[in-house]
């Protein structure tokens, strides 16, 4: 399994939020390609990155921040946050980010999804984020009729390779992740998923590696000490 240590953008800043609440967000970087530099020297080889301001935007105001985390570091860097747009893939493309998420815009426009996964293939992924079941939208703060089930289905159809699944009840709140839930969608899907929210510590994240998912990202575990990116690597290759 892979693992996705996570660095959360918010000017210019690596912060984390409780919950996805911007009133609950901890500063943990003023310099976060430096933190990039710590994680490829642990040995990732993955770097999972949020935009938060990107997120209420839609535009990239981080893209400086973005191309230095590229540059400092030969780690394969998947992005995300607000992404609404072609020409905001395009611009994280031309800096070396290896793969954009998609968020809200999967849900609500479908046409645009079919475009831009038919136009850049397994560069774009989708990000699942679910709230009672149901994949929630704008930040978090609406839920969608569509199940998680349903969504997977879709994306499957429509070629999407790479969906990094949610359960917003969990994200940042060091209580282990929704294990029953990955387990159901790797069981129904052939599309490669990443566990998002609550991977905690290290038997969590052996749990996970043992059902053989795609990939975990480690966020506040890491920021906190809770997990050392290195031992986190170790764990997920040993299953």
């Amino acid at each position: 399994m892979k693992i996705f240590p996570a660095i959360d953008l918010f000017g210019g800043k690596a912060v984390r939020l409780f919950k996805g609440d911007y009133n609950q967000m901890t500063v943990y970087s003023e310099n976060p390609s430096e933190i990039a530099l710590d994680f490829e020297k642990q040995g990732a080889e993955f770097i999972h990155v949020v935009d938060l301001e990107g997120a209420k935007t839609g535009e990239t105001p981080n893209l400086e921040t973005v191309k230095k985390i590229v540059s400092s570091t030969s780690a394969f860097v998947e992005i995300g946050g607000g992404v609404r747009s072609k020409e905001v893939i395009e611009k994280y493309l031309s800096v070396g980010v290896g793969r954009v998420i998609l968020g809200t815009i999967a849900v609500t426009d479908r046409e645009f999804l079919v475009d831009v996964v038919k136009t850049f293939g397994d560069k774009i992924a989708v990000g699942v984020d679910i709230k009672d079941g149901l994949v929630a939208i704008k930040g978090w703060t609406e839920k969608s009729t569509l199940t998680a089930y349903d969504f997977l289905t879709d994306l499957e159809k429509l070629g999407v390779k790479t969906v990094i699944v949610t359960d917003i009840s969990k994200d940042g709140a060091m209580q282990g992740a929704n294990y029953q839930l990955y387990k159901d969608l790797n069981s129904k899907f052939s599309i490669d998923i990443i566990a998002s929210g609550g991977v905690s510590d290290y038997d969590g994240i052996k749990i996970l590696a043992d059902m053989n998912l795609y990939g975990a990202i480690v966020g506040k575990a890491y920021y906190t000490g809770a997990v050392k990116i290195s031992e986190a690597i170790k764990v997920a290759n040993d299953n």
